[in-house]
């Protein structure tokens, strides 16, 4: 170990310090985190050689020294970058990091909508007043409001909270609009959205997690990258398929989940990939076979996003 020094996670602070270390630097290192993008690109444009490394390898590594300090975990993460046992995470672009940016607070603000909306429905049950499951998100307000403003106790209490609701669902709404309207003026995600199944949220889902297609030698690592294929355990005699690893985004891989079960249960045009996986639903049952439609989707999605290509009736999926 040749220097050591405790700075604040800022750009310049670290460029101020590295530039006052006598040897030379080959490459600067540090596990994925909310700052990574940040620092990536700041001691990037510093001029130095800088790697992001995957947070569960890190990890991996680091739990099996005795005693976890910001002082071990700094020394063991430069023996991990001198080393070179890691994996480099790619850096996603300014765009992609808007795009995911927008599907977050769409997502955020709906799961906000529907919280007010549950807790009004708990509060309405201690008073006897049970509403149908059938009231949509649309018609909510209109639903429930005439039955509160009736009772001078309920509506000093929930009318504050039916307010709450109309604000954060107008801004929902608006967020949806503008989801939909960058699907749409994206030639990629319009390519990607002639696969049954897939509509907005999918595309652009996929193509901000993705970001750069071409860090993808082959389409069929993409199922896996999104922890859509088995884990598997083998020591000697034991050969064990787990089930799906479910690393990578999360919210990717339950996008292409839905897809996959609304390509299975709700389109009606046939394809060969919806012929394969109904076969696959009667012999393996059908949450499996929503998976493996699934991965099949990340696979196609990533090729008709390489060759320019669009849908076509008898596309499976299993390209290379």
């Amino acid at each position: 170990m040749l220097f050591e020094r405790e700075v604040p996670c800022e750009v310049s602070d670290i460029a101020e310090c590295l530039v006052e270390f006598s040897h030379p630097i080959e490459r600067v290192g540090f596990e994925a985190g909310a700052m990574s993008q940040h620092l990536f690109f700041g001691l990037t444009d510093e001029g130095f050689d800088v790697v992001c490394m995957e947070a569960r390898q890190v990890n991996a590594a680091l739990s099996a020294m005795r005693n976890k300090t910001d002082k071990t975990d700094a020394r063991g993460i430069a023996q991990i970058l001198r080393t070179g046992w890691f994996s480099p995470v790619h850096m996603k672009s300014r765009e992609a990091h808007g795009l995911r940016a927008l599907l977050s607070t769409r997502k955020a603000l709906l799961k906000k909508t529907m919280d007010l909306a549950n807790e009004v429905r708990g509060l309405l049950k201690i008073f006897g007043i049970r509403l149908p499951q059938t009231v949509k998100h649309g018609s909510f307000d209109g639903v429930v409001r005439p039955m509160i403003e009736i009772d001078d106790v309920l509506a000093h209490a929930l009318v504050p909270l039916l307010d709450a609701r109309v604000v954060l669902y107008q801004h929902y709404l608006e967020l949806d609009r503008r989801v939909k309207r960058a699907a749409s003026q994206d030639n990629v995600c319009m390519r990607l959205m002639t696969i049954p199944g897939v509509g907005p949220i999918a595309a652009l889902s996929f193509k901000s997690a993705v970001d750069d297609p071409t860090r993808f030698k082959r389409s069929r690592t993409v199922g896996a990258h999104f922890g859509l294929t088995p884990r598997r355990y083998q020591s000697g005699e034991h050969d064990n398929p787990g089930r799906i690893s479910k690393a990578g985004d999360r919210d990717v891989r339950a996008v292409l989940y839905a897809a996959a079960n609304a390509l299975l249960m709700r389109t009606m045009a046939s394809s060969q990939i919806k012929s394969w996986g109904m076969r696959l639903m009667r012999t393996k049952g059908r949450r499996r076979a929503v998976v493996a439609v699934a991965r099949k989707l990340a696979i196609l999605m990533h090729r008709m996003w390489i060759d320019g290509s669009e849908f076509r009736q008898d596309q499976v999926g299993g390209m290379a």
